[in-house]
């Protein structure tokens, strides 16, 4: 019997993929770019979206979902243009099976994991190894994307480990198909406390941020973005260089986001 989550999760893989059918039009080149980003991206990119369409009059479709379902979405043939990862394996998975144009990869951002709860939660943490965190989740559950494929539940389940106090929450962790999913389950006071970017935390007042994690208890958090050796859309290659835009720039900061490239030049 398929579970109500996995169940929900298949539905939003393929409404995903349906969306980006359906921003294609004929044979040969598209009109709208269609961008497959990772969903911790939402906020930002809708919003450098919008300034694209205000500077060029054009205007991408974005579909949102967790790197590791929209790379298998990409080499099962679901037509993106371009694809940004909120991780470096992912952006490799699909290079290395030449679904990427290599010369267009680039690490676009960086970023931080954090430890959340509920706005009106009095909950503190020290996040330093040995720290307490199944005490502080009182018998509630850890909200995290995916643990095993999902580049935030990766990269939370990496730094508990280095941590020490993986052991003490695994079978505590209520595993969601991407990270804003696991925030809902925080925003919503399903789960006491979750693993989110430090970004998502910043787009949802419902959560607060408890403690951030050490950069140095997890691999470096890279979104890499590259145009997909399928792509169709003629103004594919456009959409990437505004992504590195004064503009986009400004936007991703306001996100909170670190950018990792020079503006590009006009």
């Amino acid at each position: 019997m398929i579970s109500r989550r996995r169940f929900t999760g298949m539905v939003a893989a393929l409404l995903c993929v349906a969306g980006a059918f359906a921003s294609a039009g004929p044979a040969g080149a598209q009109d709208k770019v269609t961008v497959f980003a990772a969903a911790s991206l939402k906020n930002a990119l809708d919003n450098i979206n919008a300034a694209w369409k205000a500077d060029s009059g054009k205007e991408a479709a974005i579909s949102y979902a967790g790197s590791s379902a929209l790379a298998k979405q990409i080499e099962e043939g679901a037509p993106a243009d371009v694809f940004i990862s909120a991780d470096l394996d992912w952006m490799a998975y699909l290079s290395d099976r030449k679904l990427t144009k290599k010369d267009s990869e680039t690490r676009l951002l960086g970023n931080r994991i954090v430890l959340v709860a509920p706005a009106d939660s009095t909950a503190s943490a020290v996040i330093a190894p040995g720290f307490d965190l199944a005490a502080l989740l009182g018998g509630g559950r850890l909200a995290m994307a995916n643990v095993d494929a999902v580049p935030a539940g990766k990269y939370g389940k990496a730094a508990l480990e280095k941590l020490g106090v993986w052991a003490s929450v695994s079978d505590k962790v209520a595993q969601a198909e991407n990270v804003r999913a696991a925030l809902a389950l925080v925003a919503t006071g399903e789960a006491p406390l979750g693993i989110v970017y430090q970004t998502d935390a910043a787009a949802d007042p419902k959560v607060k941020i408890v403690g951030a994690f050490p950069e140095d208890s997890h691999p470096p958090i890279i979104y890499p973005v590259a145009e997909t050796a399928a792509a169709k859309a003629a103004d594919a290659g456009a959409f990437l260089k505004y992504l590195q835009s004064a503009k986009a720039r400004g936007l991703f900061e306001a996100q909170g986001f670190t950018v990792l490239v020079p503006v590009a030049s006009n």
